[in-house]
């Protein structure tokens, strides 16, 4: 079987997180109630995004179009800053900072006509970090233009991942010469076959010296990349044990949340029985009185019924 429909899975990632669990579940019981067990199986794998993240897949859902512009700025800008073009550079970096603070305008504005709570309460900042990571990331990018992102994104910088400016010297260039110094008297220009195995020789060192300068740089980029890897693998273990302690706290509101319904509708129901038995009492209380006078006239009644008999004895 196929599997679940692109637009379920657009229309599940559209809801809001507090609604996102019961969404998919209803969805699940759908495809299990249709025999779709493939799709019922995926569907249930989805996870629920943070509030920041569904900020910003209901910006990739009802602006693609926006999305689209922000994905194109960040090739652009990734390539100025490969070839170093400063001018350019500058010139998408102000238009950076404009198209990211329009496109936070628009997430509050889809925000507010999705029911979220008043911007101030909503993660903004956090929507507006995960724009500039995708402005410098392409993973990011592509993980914001899905619509499924999970969690918000971060990135420390500007451009894509910092790297060492190294420089590779080949025979086909030279170092930049070193300043020139102050000369306090003329210096004779060298001369004769003495001064060129001198030259010869500095040369020779000041290309050894270059080499090892070189290996010692790659065995430093060799391990500033071992740690990148580490620090890239920590970060994504610590991200996922963070949005599985966000789901799992999620869920027990959600818990509390239905606990604390049953518990006022208990109440509800406790004080509408008092009721019911405070008013029964008083029914038998007044039952109990009316009885009893009703007692009080029927005895009055005999005796007066006694009294009469022994008249009439006494009359014959």
């Amino acid at each position: 079987m196929p599997g679940p429909s692109r637009e379920l899975v657009e229309r599940l990632y559209a809801e809001p997180p507090d609604r996102f669990v019961t969404a998919r579940d209803a969805a699940v019981a759908e495809a299990r109630q249709a025999g779709d067990r493939t799709a019922a199986r995926e569907i249930a794998r989805l996870r629920r995004p943070t509030v920041a993240a569904w900020l910003v897949n209901l910006l990739a859902l009802r602006r693609p179009e926006l999305v689209a512009d922000l994905v194109r700025l960040a090739e652009s800008l990734r390539s100025a800053q490969r070839e170093l073009r400063g001018p350019r550079l500058r010139e998408l970096s102000a238009q950076r900072r404009a198209v990211v603070g329009a496109l936070v305008a628009e997430v509050r504005a889809l925000a507010a006509d999705a029911g979220a709570p008043p911007a101030g309460k909503l993660p903004l900042g956090e929507v507006e970090a995960t724009l500039n990571a995708a402005l410098s990331d392409a993973d990011v990018a592509e993980q914001v233009r899905s619509g499924r992102l999970l969690r918000a994104a971060h990135y420390a910088g500007f451009g894509e991942v910092p790297r060492p400016q190294l420089r590779l010297v080949t025979g086909a260039e030279e170092e930049e010469p070193p300043p020139p110094r102050a000369a306090t008297r003329a210096e004779p220009a060298p001369a004769g076959p003495a001064q060129d195995r001198a030259a010869e020789r500095a040369e020779r060192a000041a290309a050894a010296e270059r080499a090892k300068r070189r290996r010692a740089l790659d065995r430093e980029l060799d391990r500033a990349r071992g740690d990148l890897a580490r620090a890239e693998a920590e970060l994504t273990g610590a991200a996922t044990a963070e949005q599985d302690g966000a789901e799992l706290l999620a869920d027990l509101e959600a818990e509390l949340a239905e606990l604390e319904r049953r518990r006022a509708a208990a109440e509800q129901d406790l004080s509408r029985a008092k009721l019911a038995r405070r008013a029964a009492e008083r029914g038998v209380t007044a039952a109990r009185r009316r009885a009893g006078e009703v007692e009080a006239a029927l005895e009055e009644l005999t005796a007066e019924e006694g009294t009469a008999g022994d008249r009439a004895d006494r009359a014959h």
